[in-house]
């Protein structure tokens, strides 16, 4: 048997072991964490909607109307008159013909990567995919093929060598420990040429990018019909809970019948998806929060660059700084939390060795003064 008490040792040896905080507060740019108030730069509310007033209302009227949970599968009776009505606002809000509901982002990649591929198929997949793409593809028992990091060149290569069975090419739209952007229309050329279908999960771009909030395709300018299956998430910049898949009527029909992850298991809760539908108007209507966020991300680029930290260049609310190895990562989170900042120290296996950093994420609501609190105590930990 495996001697799990040596492997926890040894991850703490090699500063790799993960402890969960408690945080006693809702989201917002402060927390109650631990008992203590602090400073929160590391949330994916990047729009601050997951406390918004009217979001809460309608998650409350959910709760009165539908009760707390679903009682069943999507395909048993579990599919509510939310749920459904939810589906049609995604899907008109997206572009797409329909959309369709998963309970978590890695449920619904699960689910498209084994609906579509099995054995004798291809996955391909950026080196720098989410954990659940990359599992996605394991899991599907199609051939996993990996490409360099935003290299569409070399995934066309890797394309026109497969010359027999399905083709998948699975990508963030923006990638989520480095905050860059897939070249999405390059991407769908290429798909295009070889035949091959696309795939974006837009779990950190949806809602946050672009004039109108939808997502990683609306910001590059790429037409919903160059990227037929486009996956988001619903617990990020919309501050509730989920996922959705858009896409043709035949694709979200074919996965109604086939996704394992979308027929076995039980609904989310009706009033998650109320509360989102209120959170879908907030997103369209308060183009203002969108706006902000992109001054804040301003505001910390030309102060980082001011200190000289070790910046990856990102365009989104997502700002890593590169620290190297995971001891020296680990030891400026906890010196930032001394100074009542809540940043989280990412190490290895989640990026790769020597790449250990602060992801730090910038939220619309974080006012401008927490943003110089940051860059005085990044100041000092650099």
């Amino acid at each position: 048997m495996k001697n799990l008490h040596a492997e926890l040792a040894q991850r703490k040896q090699h500063k790799l072991y993960r402890s969960r905080r408690v945080s006693e507060s809702a989201q917002g740019p402060e927390i109650m964490v631990d008992g203590r108030k602090l400073v929160n730069f590391c949330s994916n509310d990047y729009l601050g909607l997951a406390n918004h007033p009217a979001i809460r209302k309608a998650f409350i009227s959910g709760v009165e109307k539908y009760g707390t949970g679903s009682g069943a599968a999507h395909l048993v009776n579990g599919h509510s008159a939310a749920h459904h009505a939810l589906e049609a606002e995604l899907a008109e809000f997206t572009g797409y013909p329909k959309a369709l509901l998963f309970s978590t982002g890695y449920m619904a990649n699960l689910g498209i990567a084994q609906a579509l591929c099995s054995r004798g198929d291809a996955i391909f997949e950026d080196r720098l995919n989410h954990a659940s793409l990359l599992d996605a593809g394991l899991l599907s028992g199609a051939r996993l093929q990996r490409y360099q990091h935003l290299n569409a060149v070399e995934l066309e290569k890797k394309l026109s060598a497969r010359d027999k069975g399905e083709k998948l090419v699975m990508s963030d739209g923006v990638f989520s420990m480095d905050g860059d952007a897939a070249p999405i229309n390059q991407l769908a050329t290429v798909c295009q040429q070889q035949d091959a279908w696309l795939m974006i999960d837009d779990a950190h771009g949806f809602g946050a990018l672009g004039e109108n909030g939808r997502g990683s395709l609306e910001q590059q300018n790429v037409s919903t019909d160059r990227v037929p299956i486009y996956m988001a998430t619903l617990g990020k910049a919309l501050g509730c809970a989920g996922a959705f898949v858009a896409g043709d009527e035949d694709l979200i029909e074919y996965l109604i019948q086939t996704a394992r992850s979308y027929i076995y298991t039980t609904a989310s809760p009706p009033a998650v998806a109320e509360a989102t539908r209120a959170s879908l108007k907030v997103v369209a209507e308060e183009s203002w929060r969108r706006k902000k966020l992109q001054q804040h991300i301003d505001q910390f680029q030309q102060g980082a660059q001011q200190l000289g930290l070790n910046l990856l260049p990102s365009a989104t609310a997502i700002q890593p700084i590169v620290l190297g190895d995971a001891e020296t990562a680990l030891t400026a989170s906890q010196k930032l939390l001394q100074q009542g900042l809540l940043i989280t120290a990412i190490r290895p296996p989640t990026v790769p060795e020597g790449t250990a950093r602060l992801r730090i994420t910038l939220r619309a609501d974080h006012q401008t003064e927490q943003i110089d609190q940051l860059l005085e105590a990044l100041s000092t930990v650099n």
